[in-house]
């Protein structure tokens, strides 16, 4: 399989050996660093640039007829848009704020966890996410998207930052160490116990290989995905 690599920083950069390793060959590079246009006949582009780029990487890519793959996040305000133009393009765009097989599997389990915990109004939820301190974006997508699977079933109306939450909203610590790919943890508090769910990755080496295990699944087909589709969880 071809593979544009949009976005060259560590994770394009763990992306393209782990691509390498399965087969795969690298034809093109586009960051800040060399921003050329041309996709140079890829069946798939793999964004992991910074928010910023993400809509105009995606969109290029689209226009392009190439597959896309974009694990940032940050950008989402414009996320409609861009599914619209995938499905005016006919193309395939797929998703995921975070491509760990493991975290996905993490979402599910939060999901039914959070279906069980909304019955038992005596306990609050609220969520951490750690990671190193070059992520720009706070909370971290994983932790919105974790958050999205509990609002449904609790007595609460959306998230918020935990320095910003009030009573009606569910409360996301952000935290920035060095060195931390990402943990993220969901507590259920009440004034006799606790109950936590807890992913924490060890490197950025389950992203990737999701990522590009994503990239192979969407190869050749035209829609709009997630890796729920990838993994085959309902």
């Amino acid at each position: 399989m071809k593979i544009a690599l949009l976005g060259y920083g560590r994770m394009g950069k763990t992306i393209e050996s782990i691509a390498k390793s399965r087969g795969h060959e690298i034809v093109a590079i586009i960051d800040k660093d060399n921003p050329k246009d041309s996709l140079n006949g890829a069946e798939v582009a793999i964004n992991f640039s910074v928010p910023s780029a993400a809509v105009a990487n995606i969109t290029h890519a689209l226009i392009e007829g190439v597959a896309v793959v974009c694990g940032t996040t940050g950008w989402l305000e414009s996320r409609a848009d861009i599914e619209s133009l995938c499905a005016a393009k006919k193309g395939a765009f797929l998703y995921a704020s975070n491509f760990s097989l493991g975290v996905n599997i993490f979402f599910a389990l939060n999901e039914k966890l959070a279906q069980m915990m909304g019955q038992h109004k005596q306990y609050d939820a609220s969520l951490t996410e750690i990671h190193h301190t070059q992520k720009l974006d706070a909370p971290s997508g994983t932790a919105i998207t974790l958050a999205e699977g509990i609002l449904p079933h609790i007595d609460k109306n959306t998230w918020a930052l935990e320095e910003d939450a009030k009573g009606m909203d569910l409360p996301i610590r952000a935290a920035r160490l060095p060195d931390v790919p990402g943990t993220h943890t969901v507590d259920y508090n009440s004034e006799t116990d606790k109950i936590s769910i807890e992913h924490i990755a060890h490197n950025r080496d389950g992203f990737a290989l999701g990522a590009v295990i994503a990239a192979e699944w969407v190869n050749g087909k035209s829609g709009i995905f997630t890796m729920k589709d990838v993994l085959n969880i309902t």
